[in-house]
């Protein structure tokens, strides 16, 4: 690599190390304007003007590097490109913006790099990462790279016709994964973005998910973060390739008419020395009251949200990812923690709002700022919230008092259920509430109904371990509360894992137990997750009403003696209901009575118990016929056999097309 530059910038010569102020130069990308907007924390493409950008000085093409550092005294650019001398690359303030600036004629991409950082407050210099950096040295190195996000794109067709599609009465069905321990290769270990590309795609296809969503895929430098603990807010992590071969993952997926959620943080950051923590020797990015800017439960650093330049950092970032990367959606991660001050504090180790308050102001406004921001220059994308309190209006719009999310998690209904499925079935009858309280707010919020990753981790067991009774009880058990989840109100998110019947609590060092899918048990588990997919997206019932209270109705939530729950999905206007009904004891149910609405034929279209799923395949021969007498306060009604740890699915009249492998 080259070690020459072409110094200085003309018209900014001679400011150096004392960090006086100089003329604007006038190529940098940098512009006053630009500045301006930064200090008001309207900036929000900053992703195009900081960092190490492709330009010219002095008719010389090279690449600007520009970092805000308000309290430095002097900056100097070290890389390849110049041997890593702490004295050759003096970079220059810009006036009034608290940024600094250098050319570099022959720096090339995968060029390595820092900013040698001296602050005013103290004579030891820190070499930190460029915050703005678009591609990063795979760890442990914690160098910054010179790179660019060219890429052409082949998914027009999905960009499209994205916004065409109305993701409130579309089906929504979510793979979360972490991309390192989903499969790997016996020879290299990880299998890189492209790899993932010819796996993954054909078997999200196959097993019919609509959306996968990826765990945080920026940059981090501890694996076991799994990237909730990021440094490289607009640089995906290099363990697996580059920043076009992750643009090549997501365009393969796009293809293929899968959609894309990223997980994204923006309410905590690590520590390390290379990253944020004091980058220019002050708290500039994190709170300095460690009240307000220390997370006592991840032992990270809280961003300062009542800095402009903090809310114009994070607002461009999310927007990078949603504009160079096409992400349909991003997951914003634990907003529960950004939205209250004294979240995870005791008495004393917290400070209150200006009006005596718990609730954290400053980050309510960045919030929706982020909402707002996304959705005017984006209508075709959303947001989905991470939040575990009652605060209200999570998922409403901003001109009606909400945060302006698309959706929320309901973390709620994900604690309720599992409470209640690792309960001994001969107990459960104590415990029915916990499977009917969800309809008291289930409409409150646009909920996502998340099975996800935190759920399996840290002693909690696998989904399958957490359910009680024998070998084929826990399989049938499991089937059942997917079941229920794929019938209830909301859309659905499931880890990698659930799907094949994990027995192991999952491991980000290790990767799936695909060899498990050799026992029938296990690819009957698979196979019934498949054929949710395929119902729920093929039956408008189960999609279309998912945010409004006019697609659910109760049958029968009182039988708490049996341990059975009856409910029906409805369409908004075309499509026939579907009825759901749930058996959670072992003991079969012959002549088990539910209303109905409609005589006629009412036809199985998922039973959990048939044997091609593993189950003893008890059920109604397919179909059952409806008479006319009253029940449940309606005009008809059915007689059904209810296997044993199981849930039926019943549409009406015309029999449905079979799904796949779904013929007994």
């Amino acid at each position: 690599m080259a070690r020459s530059s072409s110094g200085p910038p003309r018209g900014a010569r001679g400011s150096g190390a004392q960090g006086r102020r100089s003329a604007w130069p006038r190529e940098c990308p940098f512009t006053r304007r630009d500045g301006a907007l930064f200090r008001h924390g309207r900036h929000f493409t900053l992703h195009e003007k900081l960092g190490a950008r492709r330009g010219s000085c002095d008719g010389k093409t090279g690449y600007w590097f520009t970092v805000w550092a308000p309290a430095a005294a002097s900056v100097h650019l070290i890389g390849e490109f110049n041997g890593w001398d702490d004295a050759a690359q003096p970079m220059e303030r810009l006036a009034d913006a608290g940024v600094w600036t250098t050319f570099v004629e022959h720096a090339q991409p995968g060029a390595l790099y820092k900013y040698r950082i001296r602050s005013r407050l103290s004579e030891t210099a820190a070499s930190k990462a460029d915050p703005f950096a678009l591609r990063c040295e795979t760890p442990p190195g914690t160098a910054s790279m010179v790179w660019d996000t060219d890429y052409e794109w082949d998914d027009a067709q999905w960009m499209g016709s994205r916004g065409k599609r109305d993701p409130s009465g579309s089906p929504m069905s979510i793979y979360e994964m972490h991309l390192g321990s989903w499969r790997r290769d016996q020879a290299h270990g990880h299998l890189d973005y492209r790899e993932l590309a010819e796996q993954l795609v054909p078997y999200l296809r196959e097993m019919q998910f609509t959306h996968v969503e990826l765990l945080p895929p920026m940059e981090h430098p501890f694996y076991g973060s799994w990237g909730y603990q990021t440094t490289g807010y607009f640089a995906p992590t290099s363990r697996y390739g580059s920043p076009q071969d992750l643009m090549h993952l997501i365009d393969r997926l796009h293809q293929a008419g899968i959609g894309v959620i990223l997980d994204w943080v923006p309410s905590h950051f690590p520590g390390d020395g290379h990253s944020l923590a004091l980058f220019d020797g002050t708290h500039l990015f994190e709170h300095a009251d460690m009240r307000r800017g220390f997370h006592p439960d991840w032992r990270s650093f809280i961003f300062n949200y009542e800095r402009p330049e903090v809310c114009s950092f994070l607002v461009s970032s999310a927007l990078f990812w949603v504009e160079r990367f096409h992400a349909d959606a991003l997951r914003v991660d634990a907003v529960a923690s950004m939205l209250y001050r004294d979240y995870s504090r005791g008495e004393g180790e917290w400070e209150p709002n200006k009006f005596g308050g718990r609730e954290n102001l400053e980050a309510i406004t960045f919030l929706r700022t982020l909402n707002r921001e996304i959705h005017e220059r984006h209508d075709d994308v959303y947001t989905i919230a991470e939040e575990s309190t009652a605060w209200p209006m999570v998922s409403r719009p901003e001109h009606l008092g909400g945060l302006g999310f698309d959706m929320k998690w309901d973390m709620g209904w994900m604690h309720d259920t599992l409470n209640y499925m690792s309960q001994d079935p001969v107990y459960r009858k104590f415990h029915h509430g916990g499977l009917t309280f969800r309809q008291i707010y289930a409409f409150a919020e646009r909920f996502v109904m998340p099975l996800s990753h935190d759920e399996v981790v840290h002693g909690k067991r696998s989904l399958l371990d957490k359910m009680p009774g024998d070998a084929w009880q826990k399989f049938a058990n499991l089937r059942l509360l997917l079941g229920l989840m794929y019938g209830q109100s909301g859309k659905k998110l499931l880890f990698m894992g659930a799907e094949l019947g994990e027995w192991r609590e999952w491991n980000h060092d290790s990767v799936l137990s695909w060899d498990a899918l050799r026992h029938p048990s296990h690819a009957g588990l698979q196979r019934w997750v498949r054929d949710l997919n395929a119902a729920y997206r093929a039956q408008p019932a189960l999609h279309e009403l998912d945010f409004d209270g006019e697609g659910f109705r109760w049958i029968d939530c009182s039988d708490s003696e049996q341990s059975v729950i009856s409910f029906e999905r409805r369409a908004r206007k075309s499509g026939r209901p579907v009825i759901v009904v749930c058996n959670f004891t072992p003991v079969p149910r012959y002549n088990y009575r539910i209303g109905v609405d409609h005589g006629g034929s009412w036809h199985e279209l998922l039973n959990s118990d048939a044997t091609t799923y593993a189950g003893s395949g008890l059920g109604n021969m397919g179909a059952v016929e409806a008479v006319p007498m009253r029940y449940h306060d309606r005009a008809f009604s059915i007689n059904l056999t209810l296997p044993p740890l199981s849930i039926l699915y019943l549409t009406h009249d015309s029999p449905p097309k079979p799904l796949p492998g779904t013929e007994r």
